[in-house]
């Protein structure tokens, strides 16, 4: 079983609006609204390509209420943990001539509701993947990565963890079957600018010597890049096609990475349909169907 982690997803109102001008009533032209948050994106492009998952983390009053019924609806299982103090973050999220978010703060999260999380990661067993993705709330330690890692060791679950900078480094210890860092996120790990393939090779396998596994480095229109536990370097160039949308097609393309590995245990192919979802998400505006990927892996291929 997969196991996705968001510790502080939201509920996010997307609105588009065709001029927008602040001090004034704009009206939209289309508005939806989805759960958000990385492990929850990961959760519902795995369900969609038919991978089941039990999405973990913390909700609070109506807005978290609300997130659970969106996931629900998707078809993903939840198991949250119902925070006593404020409510899950609601961003808002404005499309106009320029994107412009603004994003909620997010309940507190105490020691009894700790404690119920931990609870929930008593389930897991060996073989299953547990999924890390997105940032730590200022409520809580910003080693929680770590602590949850450290207190899964000895179960045989497989990490996958989609972090930046301090978090991300501090997990290496605890081999991560899985890291999926972008060339800006490499440079602020070793505080450098990296920019070219061989910089980021030479980075990549830094990271493996770390202790990561496997890195998928992410190059947005210039594809991604598998550096496998197999002394393996994998490359893979993007599709082509219209960007309408980056939010979520790196968790897109974890879950598709993910899938493909599940089903057929070859890296190339795990490589290969991670790309065409991360893409197929970008050129949406939501979340990419079964459809949308398997579309875009055909035209790829």
């Amino acid at each position: 079983m997969v196991y996705t982690v968001t510790l502080n997803p939201s509920l996010d109102y997307v609105a588009a609006v065709e001029t927008f001008r602040t001090g004034r009533i704009n009206r939209t032209t289309r508005e939806a609204i989805f759960p958000g948050g990385k492990g929850l994106n990961v959760s519902r492009v795995l369900k969609a390509l038919g991978q089941e998952s039990i999405a973990l983390g913390f909700v609070a009053d109506f807005t978290g209420q609300m997130i659970r019924v969106k996931m629900e609806d998707f078809g993903c299982t939840c198991r949250f943990v119902e925070a006593k103090n404020g409510f899950s973050r609601p961003n808002v999220k404005l499309h106009s001539e320029e994107e412009t978010e603004i994003n909620g703060k997010g309940p507190l999260i105490g020691a009894k509701e700790l404690e119920e999380f931990y609870e929930c990661l008593d389930d897991l067993a060996v073989g299953d993947y547990l999924v890390l993705a997105g940032s730590v709330p200022d409520c809580m330690p910003s080693d929680s990565y770590r602590k949850i890692m450290e207190y899964c060791q000895g179960k045989g679950v497989r990490f996958v963890v989609d972090a930046t900078g301090e978090v991300l480094k501090e997990v290496l210890p605890y081999r991560p079957f899985l890291i999926k860092p972008n060339h800006h996120e490499i440079g602020e790990i070793f505080r450098c600018s990296v920019e070219t393939e061989e910089e980021l090779l030479f980075y990549g396998k830094k990271l493996q010597e770390m202790g990561a596994k496997n890195v998928l480095i992410s190059r947005a229109g210039d594809g991604a890049i598998l550096l496998t536990e197999e002394g393996d370097v994998l490359k893979s160039s993007a599709p082509k096609g219209r960007v309408v949308n980056s939010v979520g097609a790196g968790d897109s393309m974890v879950a598709g990475f993910l899938t493909g590995y599940l089903s057929t245990s070859d890296y190339k192919e795990a490589l290969s349909l991670g790309v065409a979802a991360g893409s197929a998400t970008a050129f949406h505006e939501d979340l990419a169907t079964k459809e949308e990927i398997r579309e875009v892996l055909i035209n790829f291929h």
